[in-house]
């Protein structure tokens, strides 16, 4: 860190530079005598655009070019969407901020803006993940989904020229880019629950007190709770696949309530679940959900899938 200068990496999207002047702007408004600088990094998730995206999280292919960065010192701060971290920490990092999460919805677009439930059988939607594509074949079976990559604007475009008729994308994103007027519909937890941590921004630092001090005042509680529990989920099943996983967790009346999926990459077996806990005994409610699912049956649909 320079003499009161603060470097901020992030990549170099409308999306991701959005969510970095987010950080940006409310951390300038309480450390004023500061100054906070935009730096982008491009990262292997950009570049290796045949990858599919959910082995891209696993190996960090959208953050881990930042967290060099952040290791080295070049930058101070990152700003990621939470969904992209994978799940194991970086030794000399920290997550110190989580900001309040944006809808956690998935989104459905359409070229003629008509909703999922009308699409006729045999249409095409595109999606970039295994998850979304188990939910739509669970959903409705008699479409055919195909892969996508891409920004948003890119895979939107794409769609317009023909691509595919249909497409999921992550709500908040396409909120955060006032682009609401090109969703259809959203889809409801019962069918498409969310991956882990969506919706989320998250604030990662080298491990320095100065600048934990500094960004954990960013923090939103309940966001935190909420999807920290959810990534606890993901890391207990996951073991190196890339299977459709979802997770929701809320807090209501005090209670915690963890939902969650592991389904087939046909979306023909599904297994779901949720539990529920009071909020102050809620540090271990995801890997409780997890082993209850692996239990269920979760474990042969993860070992097929393996």
């Amino acid at each position: 860190m320079k003499m009161n200068e603060i470097i901020i990496g992030t990549r170099a999207s409308k999306l991701a530079l959005f969510q970095s002047n987010l950080v940006l702007s409310q951390l300038k408004k309480s450390f004023q005598k500061f100054t906070f600088k935009l730096k982008e990094i491009k990262t292997k998730g950009d570049v290796l655009l045949d990858q599919n995206i959910e082995s891209s999280i696993e190996k960090g292919f959208f953050v881990r070019e930042i967290q060099k960065k952040l290791l080295n010192g070049e930058i101070d701060i990152a700003v990621h969407s939470m969904k992209d971290l994978p799940v194991d920490q970086v030794k000399g990092l920290k997550i110190s901020a989580i900001l309040k999460r944006d809808n956690h919805r998935d989104a459905f677009l359409s070229i003629d803006g008509k909703p999922m439930h009308e699409m006729p059988p045999f249409s095409i939607i595109a999606t970039s993940s295994n998850r979304r594509r188990s939910l739509l074949l669970r959903l409705n079976p008699k479409i055919k989904v195909i892969s996508i990559r891409g920004n948003i604007d890119t895979r939107i475009s794409k769609m317009k020229k023909g691509y595919c008729d249909g497409l999921v994308l992550a709500a908040a994103g396409l909120e955060r880019l006032s682009l609401n007027k090109e969703i259809s519909n959203y889809f409801s937890s019962k069918q498409m629950l969310c991956a882990p941590a969506q919706g989320a921004i998250a604030v990662e630092i080298r491990d320095d007190n100065e600048l934990y001090q500094m960004t954990s005042s960013l923090n939103h509680k309940i966001t935190s709770v909420c999807v920290n529990q959810e990534r606890e989920f993901l890391k207990y099943l996951k073991g190196g696949c890339t299977a459709p996983i979802g997770s929701y967790a809320k807090i209501k009346d005090d209670f915690m309530i963890i939902k969650g999926i592991v389904s087939s990459m046909d979306g023909k077996e599904s297994i779901v679940d949720q539990i529920k806990s009071s909020y102050k005994k809620s540090d271990d409610l995801g890997v409780q959900l997890a082993k209850r699912i692996l239990g269920n049956g979760g474990d042969k649909i993860l070992s097929k899938i393996r």
